[in-house]
């Protein structure tokens, strides 16, 4: 990666870059352009690290990556053969004792995403075989059953002693330290980088992108096929972040076209 870069495209995955299905294919040439351009693509989720990696891998894809809504930062060392890690929370052990905790405290059980069986993590994510093993290789935050919206409400509040914060994703909620969140990350890696005037083309979907699209200079707010999520609105309304006119690859790939062939003369 070229600490030089005046732009980085910073994008969440799941309902952003990826549909429903995991597909990004509508998006593959917009990368490949990306590349050829040297302007860095940081995928920046609630993933885990080994399933970025796999990301990676299978999509050519080099730069760093922020994972697990931005509780650790990772990227390859110049010459590749090996990776060096930023870590900005919690580990997963002291995050659930926290979330069993929290549970006691609304009355509800919050059910983590690891203590699910095969079969249920298949109904809720589609996933299967290696990328279920993928997904519980959690180290810097817990995964939960999404709840009602009264309890998520509740549960806001009790996270306030704990130092730890909530996202509510599209699939389930996300526990992290109030460290950890994808905004933080981003400017951790540009220090890191020392890249810090780089312009950020943040890309999202859900409540866990809010602090992502805040920090960003080009915010963008990708659609849903029900069209975009309501924690999300606010900011489309006042004109503070734009929304993409389709949803998922498609939508990110004319979004990301439409703004480097604005400045690609430049």
């Amino acid at each position: 990666m070229k600490n030089i870069s005046r732009y980085w495209i910073v994008t969440d995955l799941d309902g952003t870059l990826m549909d429903e299905k995991y597909d990004i294919s509508p998006a593959k040439k917009t990368l490949n352009k990306l590349s050829e351009m040297d302007i860095p693509v940081i995928p920046c989720t609630s993933k885990t690290a080994s399933e970025v990696r796999y990301f990676r891998n299978e999509n050519g894809l080099s730069d760093p990556f922020i994972v697990e809504n931005g509780a650790a930062i990772y990227g390859n060392h110049e010459n590749n053969s090996s990776e060096w890690e930023l870590i900005l929370g919690k580990s997963y052990k002291e995050l659930r004792i926290i979330l069993t905790n929290i549970s006691k405290e609304v009355n509800y059980q919050l059910i983590p995403l690891n203590d699910l069986s095969q079969n249920q993590i298949y109904e809720l994510t589609g996933l299967s075989g290696q990328s279920i093993n993928r997904a519980l290789d959690r180290h810097w935050s817990v995964p939960f059953l999404n709840p009602p919206d009264d309890i998520f409400e509740n549960v806001k509040l009790v996270c306030k002693s704990y130092n730890v914060h909530v996202f509510k994703g599209n699939r389930m909620s996300h526990l992290l330290s109030n460290e950890s969140h994808k905004g933080q990350a981003v400017n951790k890696l540009k220090i890191h980088l020392q890249n810090q005037d780089v312009k950020i083309i943040a890309l999202g979907d859900s409540q866990n992108d809010l602090p992502l699209l805040e920090y960003a200079d080009i915010p963008i707010v990708i659609p849903g096929k029900n069209g975009p999520n309501k924690y999300l609105i606010n900011g489309i309304d006042k004109g503070s972040f734009k929304l993409a006119n389709a949803p998922h690859a498609e939508g990110w790939s004319k979004s990301v076209e439409d703004i480097i062939n604005s400045f690609k003369d430049l």
